[in-house]
């Protein structure tokens, strides 16, 4: 049974600034082709979601989070196994200082 995919807000929102930034940079045509990627990449995980390796920056949180890399963005997911969830946390530019990625909820 394949899983279903939720974004948090907070992801949600990574996402959306993602698209802005590269509609204003690179045009539409490259803003939809990235976020077409990157929401492919999650769509990988209703069907095996281990896939992704396990996010150390995260390991002293409660929920054990992982992420899959698409193009320059890690996907921090968690899955709830029990409700057959897939909970998209967090889309991290991995251009950016590592650190930051604690920032997700």
């Amino acid at each position: 049974m394949p899983f279903k995919i939720i974004w948090s807000e907070f992801a949600e929102t990574q996402l959306d600034d993602i698209f802005d930034y590269y509609q204003k940079e690179a045009g539409s045509r490259i803003a939809k082709k990235l976020l077409k990627e990157i929401v492919s990449g999650v769509k990988k995980l209703e069907k095996s979601p281990w896939i992704g390796q396990e996010e150390d920056l995260l390991k002293h949180r409660g929920i054990k989070y992982r992420y899959l890399v698409v193009k320059n963005y890690k996907l921090i997911y968690s899955v709830d196994q029990v409700n057959g969830l897939i909970k998209i946390a967090d889309v991290f530019d991995t251009r950016q200082n590592p650190s930051k990625i604690k920032r997700t909820n």
